[in-house]
């Protein structure tokens, strides 16, 4: 079992000045205490429960390209992008860009979109919710597209690009992995079985059981080996506040099938919620395998 940190806050002391080097700091601390991932949220306003819209927010790929310089082994992702904020084509290029410059680290995470505040605010269209998954699914075809030898055109409901070029290729072999995080079963957990090569549940064991269960049969439908999904979810616990509840927690998920749990920090100082995976955590979850 892996662990990731997702950091949904940038809230820290000492204003805008302080925001890079604390995500340089946790970069760092990551890859010290052996964590395999760290995102960010796709975002533009901060979000409820988090906190008020008025919070720092920065945007997601551009904070993901400066911590890319200062880390070498983490891989590293929006958790997730929100389908209607970029063109297909432009994430696309966008993720290859992350990837080429990370060497090879970048995943795409990606889902339907639901803050309909920001969308508004910035004046960004916000269709209904069955346009987006399709949105989704046409935006999961051109990212593959482009990230294979077909330059040609794509045509779709929504999308057309009359040559789907993307030079330079990625790093990642034979392309940066894809996430499509959500629990959703008709659609979603449809999608992941389509496209994606991780997925990205919500609950507890119980829960995340079950929507594997579901997922399984979209696989059979689609002909896909569903152990070749990474399955992760975020944690309930904090692992600063209650280690050894966390690790139950950790091993509970482990039996059912999870891969990764991402933890989201908490505080004014993410860097030390590294430090604590890396000495009182991860050891012992080496343990499960």
């Amino acid at each position: 079992m892996q662990l990731g940190i997702h950091n949904a806050s940038f809230s820290w002391p000492g204003g805008p000045a302080a925001i890079a080097p604390t995500i340089a700091d946790l970069g760092s601390a990551a890859e010290a205490a052996g964590v395999a991932y760290v995102s960010f949220m796709d975002h533009f306003f901060q979000i409820p429960p988090v906190g008020p819209a008025e919070e720092p927010m920065l945007e997601g790929y551009t904070a993901l390209g400066f911590l890319a310089a200062h880390t070498s082994t983490v891989k590293l992702q929006l958790l997730c992008t929100g389908v209607t904020y970029r063109h297909p084509g432009l994430l696309a290029k966008t993720v290859t860009t992350l990837d080429v410059l990370s060497g090879g680290r970048a995943v795409l995470g990606i889902g339907a979109a639901w803050f309909d505040r920001e969308h508004e605010g910035l004046g960004v269209p916000f269709p209904p919710v069955a346009e987006r998954f399709e949105r989704l699914e046409e935006t999961l075809q051109i990212c593959l597209q482009m990230w294979s030898d077909n330059n040609g055109p794509y045509e779709g409901k929504h999308y057309h690009l009359a040559e789907t070029l993307n030079s330079p290729p990625p790093v990642s072999s034979p392309r940066p992995e894809i996430m499509v995080a959500g629990s959703g079963e008709k659609k979603t957990l449809r999608l992941v079985a389509k496209y994606a090569d991780a997925n990205n549940l919500f609950g507890g064991p119980d829960e995340v059981k079950a929507k594997l269960e579901v997922l399984k049969q979209h696989c059979e439908n689609e002909g896909r080996d569903f152990s070749s999904i990474t399955t992760t979810t975020l944690a309930r616990v904090d692992p600063e506040t209650d280690t050894d509840a966390f690790l139950r927690e950790a091993e509970a998920l482990h039996a059912v099938g999870v891969d990764v749990i991402f933890v989201v920090p908490r505080g004014d100082n993410p860097a030390r919620l590294a430090d604590k995976l890396g000495k009182d955590v991860i050891p012992r979850l080496a343990e499960l395998g």
